[in-house]
């Protein structure tokens, strides 16, 4: 199986398995408030729907793509926002499962039938294949978090987690870069202990800026999912610890992130 199929296959389940996390709910449910200010769980799939039908159109029609990224430049701190609310308005919740679950099917066929070396055109640089089926399994996988946090769900993670902390590792220098702050030129190593117990690490093993902990605690952090101070991820070296503060796995300006568990009461 090529490595394309194979994150095309692990993003199937992943949106499978946010389906059947949200396809059982009653209609009122989908109002319910998640951690995502101002966000439903009916504006959580819209976001989705909506992005995977952009994507969708990146990979098949690249010059209507460019109006997009035109919006996106014109607003940049709002598009996401108003996009997300032009889809769940428009649509009662078995409406918008039935979109989200067209748009999906039909990007998985796309993505997976790509002649090999096919580059995507993004709101940034443009992205293989496997790189955009990865990214849309991050996006899957936090704004799931989002839901099964509104709803009071423990998902259990999976294999599929060291999609979320590859990408994110990647995006370590944008990060950066998103911040205007340069980003430093020494290699990091980043050790994650997986939810069987294997080891999954990045960069040169004796590297003197290190990241360690379990995988989820990382994909929550990269993801902004959940704040520092309430996960297992510890830092060795000055800009390891400095990284761990800014990191972020999705592209566009830095998110608000997540309050400490023990602020979030308050704020609700």
């Amino acid at each position: 199986m090529s490595d394309v199929a194979a994150v095309v296959d692990d993003l199937r389940e992943e949106s499978d398995e946010l389906d059947a996390l949200v396809g059982a709910l009653a209609a009122d449910r989908w109002r319910d408030r998640t951690p995502a200010e101002g966000w439903t769980v009916a504006h959580q799939i819209a976001h989705l729907t909506w992005t995977d039908e952009v994507a969708l159109l990146a990979a098949t029609e690249p010059a209507r793509f460019g109006d997009e990224v035109a919006k996106a430049l014109a607003a940049p701190e709002s598009f996401v926002d108003e996009a997300a609310e032009a889809v769940a308005v428009a649509h009662a919740p078995d409406a918008l499962l039935a979109r989200w679950r067209d748009g999906r099917q039909r990007l998985g066929k796309v993505l997976r039938d790509a002649p090999a070396g096919t580059r995507i055109p993004w709101y940034g640089p443009p992205m293989s294949v496997a790189s955009m089926a990865t990214a849309r399994l991050m996006e899957t996988w936090a704004h799931g978090q989002d839901i099964a946090d509104a709803l009071g769900v423990t998902r259990a993670p999976t294999a599929r987690l060291r999609h979320v902390a590859r990408i994110g590792v990647r995006a370590r220098d944008y990060a950066y870069a998103v911040r205007g702050i340069t980003a430093p030129l020494e290699e990091f190593r980043v050790e994650l202990v997986a939810p069987g117990g294997e080891l999954i690490a990045y960069g040169t093993e004796g590297a003197a800026q290190r990241v360690t902990g379990p995988l989820l605690d990382f994909c929550l952090l990269v993801t902004q999912r959940a704040h520092r101070s309430d996960l297992a991820v510890t830092a060795e070296g000055r800009e390891a610890d400095q990284w761990l503060g800014i990191a972020q796995a999705f592209a566009g300006p830095p998110g608000p992130g997540r309050l400490p568990r023990a602020e979030q009461d308050g704020h609700r």
